[in-house]
């Protein structure tokens, strides 16, 4: 705004004398001083009496809580306001923490506050004035378009003329040689502050600043102007790391999905192939039917026969085949889970920046603990869904014409042995021993399809949820780290072309 004072902010490296600077040109130790590194956390805003009120309760730097003086305990997010006569009104004067300060939260600060600046006072000293955290600083001024000032302190008397003349050729050959300049003397600081006389040309710059009100508009109007221009490039930039965030984020979460779909594919192919009917599930069914109990189980009847006699429990035999069954479906659907897990985090650890979440987050690289529980349970609820299927679909009309009756649970065991042993030899030689025209006789042939269609989508349906509650660990902690919004590039990139036709 034309009728705001000019934000001069004073920005360096460490130890550069900014504080001093800034306390000289106020004629008040307004800023904190000394040997320790870094010495200003909390940024110092400084201002003739009259700019006051501007500042305290104007929006510049709103999300910053005003105080009036800085100590030991200030809180990070605070700005020390402070007024003085010394200071020339129209123009305020912003210490701001170091550019390559040990502590990371002062880069952020101080970048907000350049940001915020109309014009920039650059601040090294004949020591470090070649460092390269001075330099990048320079350079981004120089981006930026913004107005700027460069204190040259701490010049030996001595070698003034030969550290100025190298400075200058360096700011030359930068494409800053046209900067303003001041070169301050070392000297002794007292109650941090310098000599008045070390600065009175640049007080003087400051003054002429504030009384030229069309000077200082053409010099707010450079660094407005400079920093418009760069959202040319820095917007697009932006969203392009959006871009890349989103995708990133694809392309973990299509990490995990494939080593599911792939460890799915996996338990697919060994309820088909036979090779869940071997060992314990192979003894249990081969002792089954070879001890007639497989006939004795079926109980079929004739109208009226056996009539009001009760149901006999299914003999040990047939216990033992459902469990080794069930145990045996577990041990796939675990085993599977644990290799897909695996390869989850072989993925992301193969992707940079990842392998810090697997440190953070113990267990994704591994099936989870309540997995096993949650498999047998799933698939006891299949096996009496099998007996439900046979219940309420399994009888035909022709089944039903005869009259004929059956076991269910037993039949249902038989139904799923000849699911589970479909396709391979040896499950050709079990599904050879099952009295398959007594399944059609009692099912027929449509219904015997229809059922195990149902049965085998039913089990993938209750699979799917188990390494639904699986993969949701990995999704969390993908959204604990941020969920980027996919449009928010695309809004960018509009408003780079909105403020170009704008202007």
């Amino acid at each position: 705004m034309s009728t705001a004072p000019a934000l001069v902010v004073i920005a360096g490296s460490t130890g550069a004398g900014k504080s001093t600077l800034i306390n000289t040109l106020a004629n008040a130790k307004v800023s904190a001083t000394g040997v320790r590194r870094p010495t200003t956390g909390t940024p110092v805003l400084a201002c003739h009496p009259d700019d006051h009120e501007w500042f305290a309760k104007g929006d510049l730097l709103g999300s910053l809580r005003r105080q009036s003086e800085s100590d030991s305990d200030t809180a990070p997010g605070g700005l020390v306001l402070v007024s003085t006569e010394r200071l020339p009104p129209g123009v305020a004067l912003l210490d701001t923490p170091d550019i390559d300060s040990v502590v990371e939260e002062h880069h952020e600060i101080a970048h907000r506050m350049l940001d915020a600046a109309d014009l920039w006072i650059f601040v090294t000293t004949a020591a470090r004035y070649a460092d390269a955290p001075a330099w990048r600083l320079l350079r981004l001024a120089k981006e930026r378009g913004a107005r700027l000032a460069i204190v040259l302190s701490r010049v030996s008397p001595q070698s003034r003329e030969v550290v100025t003349k190298h400075f200058v050729r360096m700011l030359t050959e930068y494409g800053l040689g046209e900067v303003d300049r001041f070169v301050i003397n070392e000297s002794k600081a007292t109650d941090g502050m310098l000599p008045d006389h070390e600065v009175t040309e640049l007080r003087l710059w400051l003054t002429e600043l504030s009384v030229d009100d069309r000077r200082r508009a053409q010099a707010v109007q450079a660094t407005l102007f400079g920093a418009l221009n760069s959202f040319r490039t820095r917007i697009p930039a932006l969203a392009k790391q959006l871009e890349a965030q989103v995708s990133f984020r694809s392309d973990l979460r299509t990490d995990v999905d494939a080593a599911y779909i792939h460890a799915m594919t996996e338990i697919e192919e060994a309820t088909r192939n036979g090779s869940l009917l071997r060992g314990e599930v192979l003894a249990r069914w081969q002792d089954f039917a070879g001890s007639g109990d497989l006939m004795r189980t079926l109980h079929l009847r004739k109208p009226g026969r056996f009539a009001g006699k009760a149901t006999q429990q299914a003999p040990e035999r047939l216990s033992a085949l459902k469990s080794a069954l069930r145990a045996g479906l577990e041990s796939v659907v675990v085993s599977a889970a644990q290799r897909a897990a695996e390869e989850t985090a072989a993925r992301w650890l193969h992707r940079q920046s990842t392998g810090k979440i697997l440190v953070a987050t113990p267990g994704l690289g591994r099936a989870s603990d309540d997995l096993l529980r949650k498999t047998s349970r799933v698939i006891g609820a299949w096996q009496d869904h099998i007996i439900e299927l046979i219940r309420t679909e399994g009888v035909t009309k022709r089944s039903v014409a005869r009259v004929i009756s059956f076991d269910v649970e037993s039949l249902a065991l038989i139904l799923t042995v000849g699911l589970l042993g479909n396709g391979s030899a040896e499950a050709g030689g079990i599904a050879g021993a099952l009295p398959q025209r007594l399944v059609h006789a009692l099912l027929g042939a449509e219904s015997l399809r229809n059922i195990g269609v149902k049965a085998r989508s039913d089990l993938r349906a209750r699979i799917g949820m188990l390494f639904d509650d699986e993969t949701s660990r990995y999704v969390q902690v993908l959204d604990g780290a941020g969920i980027p919004d996919e449009n928010a590039a695309t809004r960018l990139y509009q408003a780079t072309y909105n403020l170009e036709v704008a202007r």
